[in-house]
């Protein structure tokens, strides 16, 4: 006589990893309630799981919401948003953190230019963005660096899809002026403010495979100590180590 023996599954684990993986493929921090409504649970079992998971650093509580924490194993598929973001949000935090200024990350996606994720600074608030990126990369450094690492057909396909709208006096809304500046200065980039008056936004390139990216900061433009060439220097170092593991991430080889 054979006996059946049933698997034993433990719920708690089982709701525990669905709520991870709610959060691995969010494109953004995720609300706890939000979270609540997705996994069908109660909004006190959830608040008691996500706590567990902080705890265990498998979360991390955002001021906007949870994204992945530093004990998540990087072993899932290159497009899950939640990994990416978690990587991006632990960046621009330091980036913040160490020069005092609202920090932004956007990228190169099916054709058009978004922005990732953006960690505030109290001291220097974003810039409210009234035009959205995709009609404004031209006067924006995270967006004219992003144009810089595209060819020139990429490049010409982008500016033909999208006019140079001239957003403040300084706007460059000619092409053929902002073709040349993105030839002249393809390792940084900087609106003064060409985008929004009063402010100045700086941008380098993340390099990583299968992914065009800018890191930037935003600057009040009357700031005294405003240096962009130490700026851009102190940029460079974040992003290349933000290089470093997005690339590692797509291959399955970052251990944290």
């Amino acid at each position: 006589m054979t006996i059946k023996r049933d698997q034993t599954l433990i719920a708690s684990i089982q709701r525990a990893v669905h709520l991870i993986d709610v959060v691995a493929n969010a494109r953004r921090p995720v609300l706890v309630k939000a979270l609540a409504q997705e996994s069908g649970l109660s909004l006190g079992t959830t608040y008691n799981i996500v706590r567990t998971l902080i705890h265990e650093g498998y979360l991390r509580q955002e001021p906007d919401g949870l994204v992945l924490g530093g004990r998540f194993p990087s072993l899932r598929p290159e497009n899950d948003e939640g990994v990416f973001l978690a990587r991006v949000r632990s960046s621009l935090r330091r980036v913040t953190a160490e020069l005092g200024a609202t920090s932004y990350l956007s990228r190169f996606s099916n054709g058009e230019v978004d922005i990732v994720d953006i960690v505030d600074a109290a001291p220097s608030p974003r810039v409210e963005l009234w035009v959205g990126i995709n009609n404004s990369a031209h006067a924006t450094a995270l967006g004219k660096q992003i144009l810089t690492e595209l060819d020139t057909d990429g490049r010409l396909d982008y500016l033909s899809r999208h006019p140079l709208a001239q957003l403040t006096s300084h706007t460059i809304s000619n092409r053929r002026t902002l073709l040349e500046e993105l030839d002249h200065h393809p390792e940084s980039a900087i609106d003064r403010q060409e985008y929004a008056i009063g402010f100045t936004c700086i941008a380098v390139p993340v390099r990583s495979p299968g992914l065009i990216a800018s890191l930037a900061v935003s600057l009040p433009s009357d700031l005294k100590a405003l240096d962009p060439e130490a700026i851009v220097r102190r940029l460079q170092t974040f992003a290349g180590k933000l290089s470093v593991q997005l690339g590692a991430d797509r291959f399955g080889q970052f251990t944290i």
